[in-house]
């Protein structure tokens, strides 16, 4: 019987054991880590996304044999590049946990030689493809344990702000737009920031979920099962449509001066403006998307935004709402007043006061 390698992390110890390292790194290349890693990993690769082309290449083309050959040599190189540009300051108490793509030959490589130096670093079983398969497995216990009170309302009605109100109350909550960097619309990407991969966002959501208690229920805004160009895995999609739902309403006017705000950016960028209102060309006609990009050029934004809301966002929130949210009830409601700090603090607060409360004893304010 082979004995046990004393620098592995085994994958089961992987959530218990986490945080007692002082440094998770990734070894692989850029372009691996950009896609998704371990929350809070640092990237160290051992080969460039060149090199890794080259020695890929080498492999099949050539043989196992020279690729390793060269593998070695670049590997080598790149480990004593990051042992003399980040770990030559670090204490003999460091404990680092690295991984690669499947636990093998490039985080075994970085694992060895700081071992031998004297730190006791660990390489996690199964590499990124093992943290992966938590990842997967999490997310389908988490649909199975938490229960959720969903937070709905028409676009613009300040459902985020509402949540970020509600967590400084100390309520739980689970930011969907926030994880996946989009407002959820056509309109809902940020500005000069890209969104995460599915992966990423898979991971985020996880993640999310590790700082949130099962026995306690979880706020989070009703949203399509797609969050720009990631979707929310299923069985956690059908947990949340089935959650017990509070709407949260606001005026028109109070919904257009709320989105004029939060979406400032068009005002300055109108040619972004009006490629995303492209988008809807096909809904809409040319002839219709002519005079909303008029309305942009003339700055009628408040007339724009409460058309766009009254022709386009509202019949479609109309339509969904009932058909998604099975236990969504028309009497189930909390008004903004306006779009002031004080009445979003005012009605998160009496959200969170029903958290706890039968969803049948909700009544509006």
């Amino acid at each position: 019987m082979q004995p046990s390698n004393p620098h592995i992390l085994k994958l089961d110890q992987f959530l218990t054991e986490l945080n007692q390292f002082d440094l998770v790194i990734d070894v692989r290349s850029p372009a691996e880590f950009a896609l998704d890693h371990i929350p809070g990993a640092v990237n160290y690769p051992v080969l460039s996304n060149e090199e890794r082309i080259q020695i890929g290449t080498l492999y099949k083309q050539v043989s196992p044999f020279a690729a390793k050959k060269l593998g070695a040599a670049l590997v080598s190189r790149n480990i004593a590049n990051h042992l003399e540009n980040h770990l030559l300051d670090l204490p003999r108490e460091w404990r680092p946990l690295i991984y690669c793509w499947r636990g093998g030959e490039r985080s075994g490589a970085f694992t060895h030689i700081l071992n031998r130096i004297g730190w006791k670093a660990k390489q996690l079983e199964g590499g990124y493809q093992g943290f992966r398969r938590t990842v997967i497995d999490g997310l389908e216990e988490a649909a199975k344990q938490y229960t959720f009170l969903v937070v709905c309302g028409m676009t613009g009605s300040g459902k985020t702000r509402i949540l970020q109100e509600a967590q400084k109350l100390g309520a739980q909550v689970l930011d969907l737009e926030a994880l996946a960097i989009h407002r959820g619309s056509v309109l809902g990407n940020e500005p000069n920031i890209e969104q995460p991969s599915q992966k990423a966002f898979e991971t985020e959501l996880w993640n999310a979920f590790r700082t949130l208690d099962p026995s306690k229920t979880v706020l989070v805004e009703s949203e399509s099962k797609k969050v720009g160009g990631v979707h929310i895995p299923d069985a956690l999609m059908e947990k949340i449509r089935n959650g017990a739902c509070i709407e949260l309403r606001s005026s028109t006017q109070t919904r257009v001066s709320w989105l004029i705000r939060e979406y400032h950016h068009f005002l300055s960028d109108t040619d972004n403006f009006k490629a995303k209102l492209a988008l809807l060309t096909a809904h809409y006609g040319k002839v219709q998307i002519a005079k909303w990009n008029e309305a942009i050029d003339a700055g009628h934004f408040p007339e724009l935004v409460e058309e766009l809301l009254v022709k386009h966002y509202d019949p479609s929130y109309q339509s969904s709402i009932v058909r998604n949210f099975p236990q969504y009830k028309i009497e189930n409601f909390v008004q903004l007043e306006n779009d002031g700090d004080e009445a979003f603090a005012k009605a998160a607060k009496v959200i969170v006061m029903r958290i706890d409360s039968p969803i049948c004893n909700l009544k509006s304010v």
